[in-house]
């Protein structure tokens, strides 16, 4: 575990509530009178007087909660069983004034030079924090220290020092290999965290912080030390950028006067914020377009609905019930779900068929217009469905032939995203090396024209659950799929922050005499997913793929407890979504009602499925 060396003064901060009534001289909790302060003329009294460690044992308290193993140079101190040991210390006094939600602070008037000991081993990082007094003879001592332990990093809040003009802090500042600070410097630096009065901005990403729904105040300089403490914590645990910004965000919003958060807390609070997270570079408005179009899409508990099945599709469906398979009951079975009262409470964006995209709701607006008018995202399939490839049982997807010209008329008509599926049957002999670079290449060619067009693409690798094959095949595969897809993603140079992955779960083939419990299924789908895939983008969802409707719900709920993820993980269902609707339907628009109430069970039953026990 990274060892951190805090230098820095450890505070006792007493807060003092202050109210501006003058004939009234009760006492605190404490039994002490109130104080009698006068500013301008006006008199204030305290009510309540708390008293905290402040200052470097914050940034101890965040870094132990984070499992690092942490100490104050030069000090006793410990954090330890959830509590700051302080016995023997030297402390100084602040006095934190709190009327409503404005505070100041009394500090005194001669500033304590912060202590340095040389440890007796070397740590894999030194942290000066804001609460350091930093002198000439500390910053050379420090430097000296770090010119012999080469493997020491130095993070340096500049806090108070920022843009000083003095030679020992521009030293310290050059040698530092993370630099945290709170008011703009006037040098940029590489790897600067920028704590602002509302963001925290690191490597060209961003996140909002706020403390508005707080009940106890603190000062900034509490949350200042907060926010820095989880960030170096969590870089220095190997964290990304996205879930550095977000720990340190929760934290910062969450955390009491009293105390922080530990780690575990703080990645349960993230799951499913990383939509929160924004690109602070530059770049082309079409790009934004397609990267606020994918957050919506991926909007925390809800899904897409899937209503795009091919003709084929839809006939052995009518055709199993005796439903006419023509248009005017296609039509029909699609307003179903489309009209189900609050659908935009759980879907986000709807899939359609070419045939569907064309058709007109009951009250005469195009489905497209009519589903946009719900707030919800119009889609569409823009594949034209599996042939062999030659002398070969193996499929690709064809579709490309046409594409850009077929992409701005979907777009014109209102469209803003699409899908592209390409199948992956298990056998003794596939899916071959050949076959899966081919579909992945695909993949990438219509990601492509998907973003020239201003549309998201939603990529689809399926391997095949009709299969008989044991779920290690699967692991196995869906890997090797996911590595080859995003490799060409990448070489195409596709925006990942505007693209999003509908996959298979990870299971069992359906013909397999050992079916997968929906615990294996949920880790090892988490696993393959946290491996590889990559953090930047979009999201993730999930197709049912033959999967009974209960099968499917208990699934996706075991793979959400396997979290956090760095993106939204949800569902895009068709049959786990729309069987039910349809067998209550049978084609007869007089059990449509029914058919609602039944589609909405489903999307109800899974979008509670997104919720963490």
């Amino acid at each position: 575990m990274p060892s951190i060396l805090i230098v820095g003064n450890v505070t006792k901060d007493v807060y003092l509530r202050l109210d501006n009534r003058v004939n009234n001289f009760e006492t605190d909790q404490n039994g002490i009178k109130w104080l009698d302060l006068s500013f301008d003329n006006s008199h204030f009294n305290y009510y309540s007087r708390v008293s905290i460690y402040g200052g470097a044992s914050i940034s101890l308290e965040v870094l132990s909660r984070f499992g690092l193993n942490a100490s104050i140079s030069g000090t006793p101190a410990t954090f330890l069983d959830g509590q700051f040991i302080a016995k023997d210390i030297h402390t100084t006094y602040r006095y934190i004034l709190c009327q409503d939600e404005n505070t100041s602070h009394l500090e005194p008037s001669e500033e304590v030079y912060t202590s340095w000991q040389v440890p007796t081993i070397n740590p894999d990082w030194i942290y000066l924090d804001s609460s350091a007094v930093i002198s000439p003879k500390l910053a050379s001592e420090l430097l000296d220290y770090l010119n012999l332990s080469r493997n020491t990093k130095l993070a340096l809040f500049v806090g108070r020092h920022a843009n000083q003009n003095t030679s020992h802090i521009k030293d310290l500042i050059a040698r530092a290999d993370l630099i945290i600070n709170s008011v703009p410097l006037e040098e940029k630096h590489d790897n600067n965290i920028y704590i602002g009065k509302s963001c925290i901005e690191y490597q060209g990403r961003k996140v909002d912080w706020t403390l508005s729904n707080k009940r106890d105040i603190l000062t900034r300089l509490s949350i200042h030390l907060t926010i820095a403490a989880s960030m170096l914590g969590a870089l220095a645990l190997g964290k990304s950028t996205d879930d550095a910004l977000l720990l340190a965000r929760a934290n910062a919003e969450n955390s009491k006067l009293s105390s922080t958060l530990n780690l575990s807390t703080l990645e349960k609070n993230i799951a499913g914020e990383y939509y929160r997270i924004q690109n602070t570079n530059e770049r082309k408005e079409k790009v934004s377009e397609i990267e606020i179009t994918a957050q919506k899409l991926m909007a925390p508990g809800k899904g897409i609905l899937a209503a795009d099945e091919s003709g084929g599709s839809i006939h052995k469906k009518f055709e199993s019930m005796n439903i006419p398979d023509d248009e005017q009951h296609r039509r029909d079975y699609r307003n179903i779900f489309f009209t189900t009262p609050d659908i935009e409470k759980y879907v986000s964006g709807i899939i359609l068929f070419d045939e569907t995209a064309r058709q007109t709701a009951d009250n005469g607006k195009k489905f497209v217009e009519y589903i946009r008018d719900l707030g919800i995202i119009p889609g569409i399939k823009v594949d034209q469905g599996l042939v062999n490839f030659e002398n070969s049982d193996e499929k690709y997807t064809q579709g490309l032939d046409g594409l850009p010209e077929r992409l701005k008329d979907y777009y014109d008509m209102g469209a803003r995203f699409a899908k592209w599926r390409a199948a992956f049957e298990i056998t003794d002999n596939s899916p071959s090396d050949a076959a899966i670079k081919k579909n992945c290449e695909i993949l990438a060619d219509y990601a492509r024209d998907c973003q020239a067009a201003n549309i998201v693409p939603i990529v689809e690798p399926e391997v095949v659950y009709d299969g008989d094959y044991p779920i290690k095949k699967n692991i196995d595969y869906t890997s090797k799929i996911l590595d080859q897809l995003f490799d060409e993603l990448t070489r195409k140079q596709i925006n990942l922050a505007g693209c999003i992955l509908k996959v298979n779960m990870v299971l069992a083939g359906k013909r397999q005499e050992k079916q997968s419990t929906p615990a294996e299924v949920g880790q090892a789908t988490a696993k393959v997913l946290k491996e590889h895939v990559p953090q930047e983008l979009a999201g993730v969802v999930f197709l049912s793929g033959g999967q009974s409707v209960t099968q499917a719900t208990e699934n996706l709920h075991e793979v959400i407890k396997n979290g956090p993820f760095p993106w939204t993980v949800t569902f895009s269902y068709a049959r786990a979504l729309q069987d039910p609707a349809l067998q209550a339907w049978q084609g007869d628009n007089t059990n449509a009602d029914s058919a609602r109430q039944a589609f909405r069970e489903r999307l109800i039953a899974n979008t509670n499925a997104l919720k963490v026990d």
